[in-house]
């Protein structure tokens, strides 16, 4: 393959309802969709899951423009590939800004896949024809958190993510369990926590959890180990994983009991494959997160999660959870708590270009 043109698409859209976390509200998103075209006048489509602030890692929507159209398109624009897997040893002089690559390596893997008249999975190494789809819930009251959960249970999702923090955690979890006593049920801190907090993470040991999600710091590993000896609920490590070196670390440190897998966080699908296949050796299950994304995100996330070892619901609901209307067609949807894994070349959705018009900020074409 041949990068033949590199267009970057900066849209901005607006949640259907606004997203709170221990860390954030998030009321609308800036996205910078990744569109890249061969010789042969193929298209691939990749997206940067960054926010507009700092909050969630260290990249921005700004840092990822400037490190993506300053020396990742360059690189590739001079260079013919033959698998995405090249991109690493390509980008390998320029450190960390995952973000930013994985946009770009998304968009390389819809490509090869089309070149291949393959769909994305199967590419990949897929193994599910459906996979089940999970929901999240943002801090809220907690009569709006039941009723939003009510309704999710009725729509067939099959695993509920709650936000957690501080002061607003046991007592929100053991009002949804006397109304859910069976819910499949986990809790996310977003590192809200400390060493200082393990009497009250203990506390969250009664209701039979799924597991407690990045409780302690985003960039910390050996602390989570000394947490998880003191707790029967599995920790699941997200933001503390940015590459496969740190899941190998987390591991054999016994940090965590599952891992949650962003191919934007790691760095793009191939190190997210690299970081699947470790866990699978070590028997740590693992499920795909979600960034609040377009469909385009959402698609490549489906693709992943047909991978064997993606054996807990992700993070990956409907558009309608998200967007009034999304720029993918048709929309991912959810019928009985399942979504349908693209059978198409690459992610297996139509790109609605009059979408991305409507909600665009700003473009710029390089080649």
């Amino acid at each position: 393959m041949k990068v033949k043109k590199v267009t970057l698409h900066l849209v901005g859209m607006k949640l259907v309802s606004p997203f709170k976390s221990s860390l954030e509200v998030v009321s609308s998103r800036e996205s910078i969709l990744v569109e890249v075209q061969d010789d042969d006048g193929i298209i691939g489509w990749g997206e940067v899951v960054a926010f507009s602030s700092p909050w969630y890692t260290e990249e921005t929507i700004k840092t990822c423009w400037h490190v993506i159209e300053d020396f990742l398109i360059p690189k590739l624009l001079k260079t013919e590939i033959s698998h995405p897997d090249e991109l690493e040893y390509l980008f390998q002089g320029i450190k960390r800004n995952h973000m930013a690559k994985a946009g770009v390596e998304l968009a390389i893997w819809d490509l090869y896949a089309k070149n291949h008249s393959q769909p994305l999975a199967s590419v990949l190494g897929g193994t599910r024809k459906k996979i089940e789809a999970g929901v999240v819930i943002g801090i809220e009251s907690i009569e709006s958190m039941l009723n939003k959960i009510a309704i999710y249970v009725d729509e067939g999702y099959k695993r509920f993510k709650i936000k957690i923090e501080p002061g607003k955690d046991v007592e929100i979890v053991n009002t949804i369990r006397q109304h859910f006593p069976h819910l499949p049920l986990m809790a996310d801190a977003n590192s809200a926590y400390t060493l200082d907090d393990i009497n009250k993470l203990r506390e969250l040991d009664h209701y039979n959890l799924m597991m407690i999600e990045q409780p302690l710091g985003s960039d910390d590993i050996f602390d989570h180990s000394k947490l998880q000896k003191e707790l029967n609920t599995p920790i699941c490590l997200d933001e503390s994983i940015v590459s496969f070196e740190n899941a190998r670390k987390a591991i054999e440190l016994g940090s965590c009991k599952i891992i949650n897998i962003k191919a934007g966080r790691v760095g793009g699908l191939q190190e997210a494959k690299k970081i699947h296949d470790l866990c699978m050796r070590h028997n740590i299950p693992v499920w795909c997160g979600g960034m609040l994304e377009t469909g385009i995100s959402r698609a490549h996330n489906i693709a992943l999660a047909s991978l064997p070892n993606f054996t807990i619901p992700g993070d990956i609901s409907a558009s309608s959870r998200y967007w009034e209307r999304d720029i993918i067609t048709p929309e991912v949807s959810i019928k009985e708590g399942l979504i349908e894994v693209p059978t198409d070349p690459g992610i297996g959705f139509e790109i609605n270009r009059e979408m991305i018009s409507k909600h665009l900020m700003h473009s710029r074409i390089y080649c």
